[in-house]
């Protein structure tokens, strides 16, 4: 496995891996607790070094299932986890970064991480009543205390990019990117470019629609987010299936899969990017790590560049409410 960059020094494997599945939101978990700490596991002896969850998954038993699974080979890999939920009875009604929240969190963060320092400290959503210089300036303060080494933000805009790494450096910034969600190319890839900051994709593999596992005719469960996602429902997944189908054909050609030919275009596009796939089979893992290998073209590129030019996706990514809760 390759390794990246993120901001100023945080070494990771070029490909992570996003946990959240292994807990939620896609369905009914095929394997046990312990299939999944093996998973976990078999990640590291594949060469990833980069763990990606959040209180809120579940919420909180996600930490505590890479917290048991990672222990054993903690000075190893790279814990990220998120604040900035307000959690209650289980459940969350909103948003909360107000700086007393964000020290609960972490606090309870390191014990079900079975950890003593959080690596990578992400901000899961701006909180429009919390400036953002107070978030930057409390995770500040939990790096001076060693409980935290590195503050990042997640679907945060390029003025409020700005505005936090001011304050306090930002070491990544997470939103969803794809070829299917292009949104970050406008204004956020330039701004960090420009502040050095490491951009970490997720959904990469769009929520599974890059793979070519998904037709109209799959069907979701009802705990799966995707029952709920514009983008998937019925009419707009049969027209966002010319997308995939392009990526299919490449795929063959170069004797790859299409999740690989996905992952290959985001790692091309700059050196500071490190995608997390999440899956819950060690088959899957090896899939996604081995994209580093694929090389692209200028014309494969330039191809795969044009995608979203020619098909033009249909349906938001986000059902209405959650869409709300994007920094735009």
């Amino acid at each position: 496995m390759h390794t990246r960059t993120l901001g100023r020094g945080l070494q990771v494997s070029a490909v992570g891996l996003g946990c959240m599945g292994m807990s939620q939101s896609y369905g009914p978990n095929p394997g046990s607790r312990g299939d999944m700490i093996a998973v976990l596991r078999s990640a590291v002896d594949l060469g990833v070094t980069l763990f990606d969850t959040a209180e809120v998954y579940g919420p909180y038993v996600n930490e505590e299932l890479v917290g048991e699974a990672l222990a054993p080979v903690r000075d190893q890999v790279v814990i990220a986890t998120k604040f900035g939920w307000d959690i209650q009875h289980g459940i969350s009604v909103g948003l909360n970064s107000r700086p007393e929240q964000i020290r609960r969190v972490a606090d309870a963060s390191l014990e079900r991480l079975r950890t003593d320092v959080i690596d990578l400290f992400y901000q899961h959503r701006v909180d429009p009543n919390v400036p953002i210089e107070d978030v930057a300036g409390t995770v500040g303060e939990l790096v001076a205390e060693g409980k935290v080494r590195h503050f990042g933000l997640s679907e945060a805009s390029a003025a409020t990019i700005r505005r936090a790494h001011e304050v306090f450096p930002v070491t990544a910034v997470q939103s969803e990117y794809s070829l299917w969600t292009r949104d970050p190319e406008t204004d956020v890839l330039p701004t960090l470019a420009e502040l050095g900051i490491g951009f970490v994709p997720f959904s990469p593999l769009g929520k599974g629609f890059l793979t070519g596992t998904v037709t109209t005719s799959t069907t979701f469960s009802e705990n799966d987010i995707r029952r709920r996602v514009p983008r998937f429902e019925e009419g707009n997944l049969a027209a966002n299936q010319a997308l995939v189908d392009q990526v299919k054909e490449l795929a063959a050609a170069k004797d790859v899969t299409p999740a690989q030919v996905a992952l290959a275009w985001l790692l091309a596009q700059h050196p500071w990017i490190v995608p997390i796939p999440g899956t819950r089979s060690t088959s899957r893992i090896e899939e996604n790590a081995a994209a580093t290998t694929v090389g692209l073209s200028a014309d494969e590129r330039d191809d795969l560049d044009g995608l979203t030019r020619r098909i033009s996706v249909q349906g938001d990514r986000y059902n209405a409410q959650h869409m709300g809760y994007l920094d735009r």
